[in-house]
């Protein structure tokens, strides 16, 4: 009985106290250690294969503009802009492990540019950022000052004022807290005032009279209040 259980015992040897069993990946690694060798693990293979996938999968997201500046092979191109149309799983998923092959076959500045646009397209650029801010700020310019519809509509006569006027009105009623001292409500009111003059700074009408400056951007909305 116990020849039996010594013959099933594994093959291998103990490393600083730790038990390592013959063809482990363990086992190969440190003997390519030994070896002095640069090769790569199985499981760094494997990790490699693994993201290089995900960032083929990731090139269908990309913008076009992007996509173009990275001078990609056709092949690769071409299966990207067929996997984007296609919508039969099977012959989609064929095609996400064609283009994992073809990504393993770029040049690592290649994949360098690819990561960098992805950066690029999911990072705000500075004017986004100030037009955000800005799109705040004279959304809590609105709510809070009269004036300030008059000021807007000049910048952008393109406006729905009806619209924006009661937005304001409602706006107003939902930040009135229900019991004293409770903190400001926003309400739906409060979002769509933001959207809309997002909108307009976003895509202003053309025109001397919509053209928009610095100057037009509420430095100090606190001011009118």
């Amino acid at each position: 009985m116990i020849l039996g259980n010594m013959s099933k015992l594994k093959k291998g040897y103990f490393v600083k106290g730790k038990f390592v069993t013959e063809g482990s990946e363990l086992d190969l690694e440190l003997k390519r250690e030994l070896k002095g060798t640069d090769e790569k693990s199985r499981t760094d293979l494997k990790r490699e294969s693994t993201e290089l996938q995900k960032l083929g999968e990731d090139l269908l997201t990309l913008r076009v503009d992007l996509l173009k500046r990275l001078e990609l092979p056709d092949k690769l191109l071409d299966a990207v802009a067929e996997a984007k149309r296609i919508t039969n799983f099977e012959g989609k998923r064929r095609l996400m492990q064609f283009i994992g092959k073809q990504m393993r076959l770029l040049a690592p500045g290649t994949l360098d540019a690819i990561r960098i646009a992805l950066i690029e397209q999911h990072t705000p650029s500075a004017l986004e950022t100030m037009t955000l801010h800005a799109a705040e700020q004279w959304r809590d310019r609105l709510i809070a000052n009269d004036d300030a519809l008059g000021q807007w509509v000049n910048i952008c006569p393109a406006t729905n004022v009806q619209q924006l006027r009661a937005l304001v009105r409602q706006a107003r009623k939902d930040a009135k807290p229900e019991r004293p001292g409770e903190a400001l409500r926003h309400g739906r009111s409060f979002r769509d005032i933001f959207q809309i003059v997002r909108d307009h700074l976003t895509h202003p009408q053309s025109g001397p009279d919509s053209a928009m400056n610095d100057h037009d951007l509420p430095h100090n909305p606190g001011a009118d209040a």
